[in-house]
């Protein structure tokens, strides 16, 4: 589930954290120009979230700044949802599975002592190392899935914050644009 979780999100990033400069000189130039309907044009061409903001942006223009700015403020918003979708699931993999690990090793030593209460006189090593097998086992199962879950959480979530920088760069780029061309 995690490397799932992982592969998919990659891809969408990838896709999301296209360097956005180019397409704000664009954007900036037909403004400038006055081609509104090719800045719209250009944003729905650009499928990446700052090329959303700035058509939302740009859908508002007329009405005052501060709507301008609440409207592409919302769909900010609603793009770093959508960023961050599935990265509660990669937590809970990153968090469950050595849980469920060491869930594994309480249950492992459960059988070894029941195994010891159970036995009269001498006990034997070869009666504990089922118990303890266990406990192991899933330690390091747990561990083995646990830490690079982690590890890929916290890089997803580095790239969330990138490309979320990326949005409000444009966004306040875009909002100078404007008060420039009052």
């Amino acid at each position: 589930a995690g490397i799932y979780i992982f592969v998919e999100r990659l891809l969408s990033y990838k896709k999301a954290d296209k360097d956005p400069q180019q397409f704000l000189d664009k954007i900036k130039e037909m403004v400038l120009e006055g081609d509104l309907n090719g800045a719209r044009l250009l944003c729905t061409q650009t499928d990446t979230p700052v090329a959303r903001v700035i058509e939302k942006g740009l859908s508002r223009i007329g009405s005052p700044i501060k709507n301008i700015e609440a409207a592409i403020e919302n769909v900010g918003k609603i793009e770093v949802y959508k960023l961050e979708k599935n990265l509660a699931g990669m937590a809970t993999v990153s968090g469950g599975a050595p849980m469920l690990g060491f869930l594994g090793t309480v249950t492992g030593m459960i059988q070894a002592f029941i195994a010891i209460a159970q036995q009269e006189g001498t006990v034997s090593p070869k009666l504990l190392s089922g118990g303890i097998y266990e406990a192991m086992v899933t330690t390091a199962a747990g561990l083995i899935v646990g830490i690079p879950a982690y590890m890929m959480y916290n890089y997803l979530i580095a790239r969330v914050q990138k490309i979320t920088h990326k949005m409000e760069y444009a966004s306040v780029e875009f909002l100078d644009l404007l008060q420039e061309t009052k």
